[in-house]
């Protein structure tokens, strides 16, 4: 899966949005195959226009603070581009991290933030709502 900060350096140097758009589609074929066994109904994500499943695990952290590992998928390429930058900046960081991650300025910074519907927008504010609730429930559990 590519990393966030090197999908932000690459949209830095892109000016146009159909670079943005073409590239968001690339990043999105590069994130890893879910397995279709995981494409189940327990793990949609409601409010999204398209299907998005999300899955969620923990691994050790610092105590209370477990580091939280997702897996994602979309039914629509734009989406899946979408998911995939969410799960650069969630995958693999502590709880509380995901739990504090300001998703419209991480669009903003993208430059995306503009660029998506009003459906992709609710999607996605959707995805990352639930990513959050995961990782607040692993820390309470922890």
């Amino acid at each position: 899966m590519t990393s966030l900060q090197t999908i932000l350096d690459d949209f830095e140097y892109m000016d146009d949005w159909e670079d943005r758009y073409r590239y968001l589609i690339e990043i999105g074929k590069a994130l890893p195959e879910m397995p279709e066994t995981e494409h189940t109904d327990a793990n949609k994500v409601r409010g999204c226009a398209s299907q998005v499943w999300l899955v969620a695990e923990t691994e050790a952290g610092d105590p209370g603070d477990p580091v939280m590992i997702f897996r994602g998928d979309s039914d629509a390429h734009i989406v899946r581009g979408l998911v995939a930058i969410v799960l650069a900046a969630t995958s693999g960081e502590k709880a509380s991290a995901v739990e504090n991650l300001d998703e419209a300025a991480l669009l903003t910074r993208l430059g995306l933030g503009e660029h998506l519907s009003p459906q992709r927008a609710n999607g996605l504010r959707s995805m990352v709502m639930r990513i959050k609730a995961h990782a607040a429930a692993a820390r309470a559990a922890a």
